[in-house]
């Protein structure tokens, strides 16, 4: 289906509401207001195939935007709120942006924007900025009934940029009426129109965006976050009776430490389904979470580059524990550094065959690295596939640590880390060592920042090697403040990284 059908038929059930605030959308008003954002991009002189981008928060008119340029048949890039003006400027650049919103809480990057790209229309939402249109004043002259040429837009959206910048995913337009039924993930075609969705992620990120895309076209009610806090998640789920959710690991860690009365506080009885993505989970955790909200966890694997998918119950993986599943549609291949098919049990580059073909826009070289002698395409996971086809990944290719020619995966200390009672968050990373070429270091974030002592670090170390073999664990640890990382909570771990390499780099790999 589709909002503008759902508009038609079931007007006034909502579409999206504001958690904090109870502030409701109907299908009616974000028909209506996405026909609003069309007709401005059109006065605008955008046409089919050309693109927007905007920087906003979460909320309404992020996804009203994202609706309008949909119907307007554009590409429409959702950019995150922490990025620079030069940032923000090179993405424009790159795509060949026509026009961009950006909220009024990032007016130094507005105005530059505004500056940076000649002959790029800027609006400015919530508030006047230097060289920007005013966005809410020139949508309220627009009229609330469709455009007179609609067709299928859709997402095209940038990778994170972890060894340089940014590039964008980008495919060809749809080739379909722009009210047409939209395909949409395994993970929203599982709602139904009574569902209450509840996803506390920054919009901006791909499974987000792509999730409540697939929320308003199934018709069922997206609960918006402006932000994710461990007590606040229980208390929304409880308030708006939330059939179905998704998260990722940080979340799960967060609300399993918070203090046991204050979980048992909130009645999760309405939860169907608990998605889970993005990063590993570790394996006592997620068995905490089952224990907590019942089998009612699925996990999945997938990318941005839309390659291909698993998915695994938690029944499955109870029977399988530390997988990510098997595959949705097409099939896994593990293949070794010169392209050679490896068999179960073994670890190597995991890739899918089968999946929807993609390019990283502008960068061929990265397209091609992307992609094996066969044709399969990877996200750049190593991992292997046990007997029955069930896929175990070990880590990202290049966090991979070399130390004295044996290859160390940070993911696996990572989890025995983050079980300790007293780790809020914490990194396994790869630093310098002249003998050794790179040793294991383990950068750690305390929930009581106070208690940060060479007697805790030894404490941790020890910790870790009573669980894991030692040539896997850190040989040090330090302590910080807080960690870098996304809204969402994932951790920048390239950022981590970088602060105890020379500026010439470590090894090739982990750059």
């Amino acid at each position: 289906m589709h909002p503008h059908t759902h508009a038609r038929e079931r007007p006034d059930h909502p579409a999206l509401v504001m958690a904090d605030t109870g502030e409701t959308l109907t299908y009616r008003a974000l028909d209506e207001e996405a026909n609003r954002v069309a007709h401005l991009l059109r006065r605008n002189g955008l046409r089919t195939g050309d693109h927007v981008i905007f920087a906003l928060e979460n909320g309404f008119a992020f996804l009203v935007l994202a609706w309008g340029a949909h119907r307007a048949g554009l590409y429409f890039t959702p950019m995150p709120t922490r990025l620079t003006a030069g940032e923000m400027a090179y993405i424009a650049r790159d795509c060949g942006a026509k026009a961009a919103i950006v909220s009024a809480s990032f007016a130094q990057a507005a105005a530059g924007l505004a500056a940076d790209v000649p002959g790029l229309a800027v609006f400015s939402a919530d508030g006047a900025v230097p060289g920007c249109r005013p966005y809410e004043a020139a949508l309220a002259e627009c009229p609330t009934d469709l455009i007179a040429d609609p067709e299928a837009g859709q997402p095209m959206l940038y990778s994170s940029g972890t060894t340089g910048f940014p590039k964008g995913i980008k495919r060809p337009l749809p080739q379909r009426p722009f009210d047409a039924p939209i395909p949409t993930l395994a993970v929203a075609g599982r709602l139904k129109p009574r569902s209450v969705y509840y996803h506390p992620a920054p919009l901006y990120h791909s499974a987000p965006l792509i999730a409540h895309l697939g929320v308003q076209a199934r018709g069922a009610t997206a609960v918006l976050a402006r932000r994710f806090e461990p007590e606040t998640a229980l208390a929304t789920i409880a308030r708006y009776r939330v059939t179905h959710s998704q998260w990722v690991p940080t979340m799960f860690i967060r609300m399993l430490k918070l203090e046991e009365e204050v979980r048992a506080r909130y009645d999760l009885s309405s939860l169907e389904e608990a998605l889970h993505a993005a990063a590993p989970c570790p394996i006592p955790v997620k068995e905490a979470m089952i224990a907590w909200w019942g089998p009612i966890l699925v996990e999945y694997y997938a990318g941005t580059e839309g390659i291909g998918m698993t998915m695994i119950s938690s029944q499955e993986w109870l029977a399988h524990k530390g997988s990510v599943g098997r595959p949705l549609n097409g099939s896994l291949h593990i293949l070794d550094e010169d392209g050679r098919e490896l068999p179960p049990g073994e670890t190597g580059g995991v890739y899918f065959a089968g999946g929807l073909p993609f390019a990283y826009h502008n960068a061929p070289e990265k397209t091609a690295r992307a992609h094996s002698p066969q044709g399969y395409a990877t996200l750049g996971d190593i991992g292997h596939l046990d007997a029955e086809g069930y896929l175990y990944l070990t880590d990202r290719k290049h966090f991979m640590i070399i130390s004295g020619g044996v290859n160390i995966y940070p993911q696996e200390a990572e989890s025995v880390l983050l079980t300790h009672p007293k780790i809020a968050d914490a990194v396994v990373i790869g630093v310098p060592n002249e003998e050794l070429g790179e040793e294991a270091k383990a950068v750690v974030e305390l929930l009581d920042r106070t208690q940060a002592s060479d007697a805790l670090a030894e404490e941790i170390l020890a910790f870790c090697r009573a669980r894991l073999s030692i040539v896997k664990c850190p040989r040090s640890l330090d302590f910080v403040d807080a960690l870098p990382r996304e809204t969402t909570g994932k951790i920048f771990k390239s950022r981590v990284r970088d602060l105890y390499w020379p500026q010439s780099g470590g090894h090739g790999g982990s750059r």
